[in-house]
């Protein structure tokens, strides 16, 4: 499965902008913005989206012969770990299910999974977002951090979207061998650090 990239300047979110994509006979793709005016996390929280940090969202048709939903939300934690794990050279990643991931003990970034059916099919939609040069400061029982933080790097944001849309290519490249387990082993492993 290839994967078209949308960039836009300003979203409400990009799941929304994935939903009107969809709705626009677009099939798969990866949508992000510069900014967005109402970023959501899970249970209706707000996403803080600051201008030169991720924001993006995955979308496809759930086939036949693709994982279920509820694996997804083992399967993208996994996937977006790995690609931070590469990015930022570092093995101290932790996932907070069902979808925060940390790096050093503070969150980076959170995932939000949907699905929403249109013309009869059903559409998962993937949302990350993903603190690259700034972090909101929450007043929660953890920190947040960002990559620049972390590596004292810039990370450059098209790049991480193709690694991302790498990750998931490879993954759909390979999908006569995914295995529930592995992804499991993995997340737990990642979860229990």
């Amino acid at each position: 499965m290839k994967f078209e990239i949308f960039k836009l300047e300003m979203a409400t979110s990009t799941s929304d902008a994935a939903v009107d994509l969809i709705k626009s006979k677009k099939k798969s793709g990866l949508v992000y913005a510069d900014t967005q005016t109402h970023g959501r996390g899970t249970h209706g929280k707000k996403w803080i989206s600051d201008k030169g940090n991720l924001f993006a969202s995955i979308f496809f048709p759930l086939k036949k012969n693709f994982p279920p939903f509820s694996e997804f939300s083992i399967i993208n934690p996994v996937i977006i770990s790995e690609v931070i794990i590469k990015y930022c050279k570092s093995n101290n990643i932790t996932l907070k299910f069902p979808n925060d991931i940390f790096l050093n003990g503070k969150k980076i970034c959170g995932i939000l999974q949907e699905i929403i059916t249109f013309n009869n099919i059903n559409y998962l939609i993937i949302g990350i977002g993903m603190n690259v040069i700034s972090n909101p400061k929450i007043f929660n029982k953890y920190e947040a951090t960002n990559i620049l933080k972390e590596t004292q790097k810039k990370a450059d944001i098209k790049n991480l979207i193709e690694k991302i849309i790498s990750s998931y290519e490879i993954f759909f490249i390979n999908l006569k061998y995914y295995n529930f387990i592995s992804f499991k082993k993995k997340a737990d492993y990642l979860a229990s650090n």
